[in-house]
């Protein structure tokens, strides 16, 4: 099995669960949060955030150099996490879904076309900062990213009463 492989198989499994997960919730379930302690996301927050800047749009950066920031945006201006209640939201679960299917295609395309030399030979570190790693590193990271907000649907679903068990968060 190739780097590659790898870094596709897990990709496609982290996608497929968080795809599953987000079919478990409602349109009007979007503004829920968590009542304990602050600065949670909102539900339609947590989708849009693990849809559309968990993964494809970091791993297209660290491929291509292409991070996709909009005008006038500096990868400086992303450093500091602003407070949640700022984040943007999914208008619907049906967009989250789309977006996310559309965050899997880029990131499929660039761990597809990052090759097997760079994946080992390509060391940088992240805009954002943290120590220099390989290419590979850095996307196996990303795709980390979104496992970890795939991870927190989950608990968001399990605190809202919902039957979700292990098997939910892994695929089984």
């Amino acid at each position: 099995m190739t780097l590659t492989q790898v870094l596709l198989a897990e990709a496609e499994a982290t996608y497929a669960v968080a795809d599953r997960l987000f079919g478990r919730l409602s349109d009007d379930e979007l503004a829920w949060k968590p009542s304990e302690g602050k600065n949670w996301m909102t539900v339609g927050q947590l989708l849009r955030h693990c849809a559309t800047e968990a993964c494809g749009k970091a791993a297209q950066g660290f491929v291509t150099g292409d991070w996709g920031l909009p005008e006038g945006v500096t990868m400086e201006d992303l450093v500091q996490l602003p407070p949640a209640a700022t984040l943007p939201n999914v208008g619907s679960v049906a967009e989250a879904r789309r977006l996310l299917a559309e965050d899997k295609a880029l990131a499929l395309r660039a761990i597809a076309g990052a090759g097997e030399r760079d994946l080992l030979e390509r060391r940088a570190t992240a805009p954002w900062g943290g120590p220099e790693a390989t290419l590979f590193e850095h996307l196996l990271h990303m795709i980390a990213h979104l496992n970890q907000h795939k991870g927190q649907v989950f608990y968001y679903l399990k605190l809202m009463g919902r039957d979700v068990g292990t098997p939910d968060l892994w695929g089984a």
